[in-house]
């Protein structure tokens, strides 16, 4: 039986004031649910309203018309310090706090637990050193911020966040500005998080390709459709990724799970090849110098392309057949033609 959502609304409108009791409204009638045990990606393009949302949803700024409910009570009614303890917020902005150390960033998760004085107790430090363990950063406890990388100090935001004891966890882009190994350990780790301790993690981000492969739900949040949500393979078949950028120039290849230029096909080629992986990058080149590929070699075409491996293709144009010996090679015949 699937849990009750962490975070639900209905016929929700996000946006803010503009000042002179002017509104401008991002989306209008949304339904949010998110559930624990699940980690959730929202995507869509920039000045899509993502950021708008999350500070929705944490409380940051109120809704236009509608309520957020948090474990079925309205977010309004919730203090601010109930609030600490339930919803924990990673943003990407840069803090000035390269002068503290990793644990003490960390501890300061366990602050609206521990009263006005801000005093570990040993519970509370069990608690950091679970939370450092959990993102692969308790050897690093003592170095200063300032001597991290970008990736390692967005897992001690991740880290200080899951100290917090939050059931949920709201990102905002946290893997933006990071190389793709620290993008791939970042996305693990809060899949792992959100399994293992069953935490509701939602988080922005513009790497897709992460998201599609990471994430148990997707939210795809557009102007014109506002927001739809499911299961991430359901909405990968269902073909709605390939509305959510409204741009006539690329498509989402649901075979490989990202987005390509659209290719505007001058030519056709017959390709004829048993690798999965030849046969992809083959398909590559050849839309990337203008040529559509079909795969179906009992159609008449003038063109035939075979590739037995790397090293050994054979273009064949009529009755002539040239044999190629890289993919190199394959690009000067293409530009021969």
């Amino acid at each position: 039986m699937k849990s009750a959502p962490v975070i639900s609304a209905q016929h929700l409108d996000i946006g803010y004031h503009t000042g002179r009791e002017g509104v401008k409204r991002v989306h209008t009638n949304l339904d949010i649910k998110l559930y624990p045990g699940e980690l959730t990606c929202l995507l869509g393009a920039n000045g899509a309203g993502k950021s708008t949302l999350l500070r929705t949803l944490s409380g940051a700024q109120p809704p236009l018309s509608g309520s957020v409910c948090i474990n079925g009570r309205p977010l309004k009614e919730i203090d601010r310090h109930t609030l600490s303890q339930t919803i924990g917020v990673v943003l990407t902005d840069k803090t000035a706090i390269g002068g503290l150390t990793v644990r003490e960033v960390v501890a300061l998760g366990r602050q609206p637990h521990t009263g006005f004085f801000g005093i570990l107790s040993a519970h509370d430090k069990h608690i950091v050193d679970e939370a450092l363990n959990a993102c692969g950063i308790a050897d690093k406890g003592t170095r200063y911020m300032a001597s991290l990388s970008d990736g390692e100090r967005q897992k001690v935001m991740i880290a200080k966040a899951l100290a917090q004891e939050c059931p949920i966890v709201l990102l905002d882009e946290p893997t933006a500005f990071l190389d793709i190994v620290s993008r791939i350990e970042v996305m693990s780790l809060l899949h792992r998080i959100a399994t293992e301790h069953h935490r509701a993690i939602l988080l922005s981000t513009h790497d897709i390709e992460q998201a599609l492969v990471l994430s148990d739900r997707l939210w795809l949040l557009s102007r014109e459709k506002g927001l739809s949500s499911g299961v991430t393979e359901d909405l990968i078949l269902s073909g709605c990724l390939d509305t959510l950028f409204p741009h006539s120039d690329i498509h989402f290849d649901p075979l490989h799970g990202s987005y390509y230029p659209t290719v505007h096909r001058h030519k056709s080629v017959t390709v004829v090849c048993h690798d999965e992986t030849l046969l992809h990058w083959a398909i590559n080149l050849l839309n990337r110098n203008g040529y559509g590929a079909t795969l179906d070699n009992t159609s008449p075409s003038h063109t035939i392309l075979r590739i037995e491996s790397r090293n050994l293709i054979h273009w064949q144009e009529g009755a002539t057949t040239t044999t190629l010996h890289s993919f190199e090679e394959l690009v000067q015949q293409i530009q021969r033609q």
